[in-house]
């Protein structure tokens, strides 16, 4: 074991004198309390460590000793259901925003074995070792480490073990022995192997109208939430875990106030999967690592969780990770590099942040796992960009390495429009290679009178933007010389416009109907819209005005029919589209009359 004495400490960052040798990235143990931290640095016979925990009372002499493994996490079946701090250290319950110093990673908890490999099999990296069983019965898949392999000596049967004992033994290619349990270590900073990317051809759905419809994010994705302060990032990112359509939910809580994170803590354990009915919490993990705990552990918590996805990843699962948020894990990163002394780049923040951004966004895949599986990590990150400045130097280098944007607006937030996501200066860059998806969604529906030999999707999501763009252009027109003065055509743009925003983009999450949205149900929706502004165009050409349009009676019904029309409900759809036509056929008629 190597030693080092401490020459030099300010917070979370020290220098060393080393006695022995050491590497970069090396886990090391500091203080009689056996503080973690990490080598980020080395000079001759000098390392600079940065502390993941409170230093408060080390001081120069101080003994650091070398773990001689890169700074990992313990990987396994305990994961799901359970809440850990930035480093994987599991919090005593819910409200409970502290682990013991010098926790090294959680206790071993017993689950019923069931092995899958016999004596004799060859084991390939990251192969399945097993099933383990919990209290509740539910199994969960036990995986070799991604860099063990070789012929299987010896593996205990069926019975109950922890989950840090040696279950299986391999004969490496070299000759050597190697033990595996159900649990494994795995340096976070180092991406878990696969055996091939894959282009993503589906979506990761959310349950919200405005993304999946207008925006998607491709299963593997990656997308940035930006917005000021009161916007609903955390709500939206909430919203997110609670109805995504992931197997795993990975929530980390990066550099939150410990109020938000308390409230998350406190909620998620009492949830409901709304697609199952058992508890959410089931197939959630959360990671919190509030404001108020050590700076440094706020940089290392997003790799913690990246890498605690790629683990169920491996086991062919599709996870959602939600690190909210980023903004504060770089503003960890700009106190610790001032602490190191290093120059500042745009912004104060170093100028490897960019690089920095990229390693982390660039772990979600969709993929090809080493036991031949296929699984996927879509990341959801939000930022906060001081006084909701877009331009500013986390939100301008994120959007260069994610696909989907999903901007928030004040205004918006601030008319209680959920979620706030601002339809114009937001965008998808997924959702040309998810048309095919979604146009059989649209090709299993009864194709009605908005049938379509194209792609239908396609055509209304580029009508629904061209008509919110032209809305925000005639809006600020009106302010100045009112809205009585613009000619019908356009005035009927800004009574379609307001209905497309109320009827599809708003949702209620307070509703039980409107809290979630389906695939099916909103094409029929985006359908029966799309086919509501035709006749309104129509209408409006035989001589009907803007105002009578807006003034119909289906307006309402259209207006509420997220809250009113439940899922698996399609045939009020077509109620509502039947009733549609026979009031736009009788004001035709009166247009008609009347001339």
């Amino acid at each position: 074991m190597s030693l080092a004495r401490i020459l030099w400490i300010s917070g979370p960052v020290l220098r060393a004198r080393a006695e022995g040798p050491f590497r970069l990235r090396e886990a090391v143990r500091v203080g009689e309390r056996g503080l973690l931290g990490e080598v980020v640095r080395m000079h001759e016979d000098e390392i600079v460590a940065q502390v993941y925990e409170d230093t408060t009372g080390l001081r120069p002499g101080t003994e650091v000793s070398g773990t001689g493994a890169l700074l990992g996490v313990k990987l396994g079946p305990a994961l799901l259901g359970r809440m850990f701090d930035g480093l994987l250290r599991p919090l005593a319950g819910a409200g409970t925003q502290y682990v013991q110093p010098g926790t090294i990673a959680a206790e071993p908890i017993e689950f019923d074995f069931r092995p899958a490999l016999r004596a004799g099999d060859h084991a390939h990296r990251g192969a399945v070792m097993g099933e383990a069983i919990d209290a509740s019965g539910r199994a969960r898949t036990c995986l070799l480490p991604p860099d063990a392999q070789g012929e299987v000596v010896a593996i205990r049967g069926e019975g109950r073990y922890a989950d840090d004992v040696p279950l299986c033994t391999l004969r490496t290619s070299d000759g050597a022995m190697r033990d595996a349990a159900m649990s494994h270590f795995w340096p976070v900073r180092e991406p878990r192997p696969v055996m091939a990317r894959l282009p993503s051809s589906a979506p990761l759905l959310t349950g919200q109208r405005i993304l999946d419809a207008l925006f998607p994010v491709a299963l593997g994705g990656k997308a940035a939430i930006p917005g000021g302060f009161g916007t609903g990032k955390t709500v939206l990112l909430e919203a997110l875990a609670k109805s995504c359509h992931a197997d795993v939910i990975v929530y980390l809580g990066c550099g939150e106030r410990g109020n938000e994170m308390a409230g998350v803590l406190d909620e998620f354990p009492r949830l409901a999967d709304p697609r199952t009915g058992r508890p959410l919490m089931e197939r959630t993990v959360i990671i919190a690592n509030t404001s108020n705990m050590p700076v440094a552990a706020r940089e290392a918590s997003i790799y913690s969780a990246v890498t605690v996805a790629e683990y169920f990843r491996d086991q062919g699962l599709h996870v959602a990770l939600m690190a909210d948020s980023t903004s504060r894990w770089a503003e960890a990163l700009r106190e610790v590099s001032g602490r190191f002394g290093e120059l500042p780049g745009e912004g104060g923040y170093p100028a490897y942040l960019s690089s920095r951004i990229a390693d982390f966004y660039e772990r979600a895949a969709s993929v090809t796992t080493l036991a031949g599986a296929s699984g996927s990590v879509t990341i959801f990150g939000s930022i906060s960009p001081p006084s909701g400045d877009f331009s500013e130097p986390v939100t301008s280098h994120t959007k260069r390495y994610i696909r989907s944007f999903w901007a928030l607006d004040v205004k918006r937030a601030q008319a209680r429009f959920f979620p706030a996501v601002h339809p114009l200066q937001s965008y998808s860059e997924d959702a040309p290679d998810l048309a095919a998806w979604w146009k059989d969604v649209y090709a299993a529906l009864p194709a009605g009178e908005r049938a379509s030999g194209g792609n239908e999707w396609l055509e209304l999501r580029r009508r629904f933007l061209t008509l919110l763009d032209e809305q925000a252009r005639l809006e600020r027109m009106a302010r100045i010389i009112g809205k009585d003065a613009l000619p019908a055509r356009q005035r009927l743009t800004l009574v379609c416009g307001e209905l497309v925003n109320d009827g599809f983009l708003c949702q209620s999450a307070f509703s039980e109907n409107d809290r979630y949205c389906g695939p099916e149900r909103q094409a029929r929706m985006m359908r029966l819209l799309g086919r509501f502004i035709e006749h309104a165009e129509a209408a409006l050409a035989r001589g009907v005005t803007p105002e009578r349009v807006a003034q119909m009676a289906i307006v309402r019904p259209l207006r509420r029919m997220g809250e009113d029309i439940a899922e698996g409900r399609p045939g009020e759809f077509d109620a509502l589209a039947a009733r549609m036509d026979a009031e736009f056929a009788a004001l035709e008629g009166e247009a008609a009359r009347a001339l």
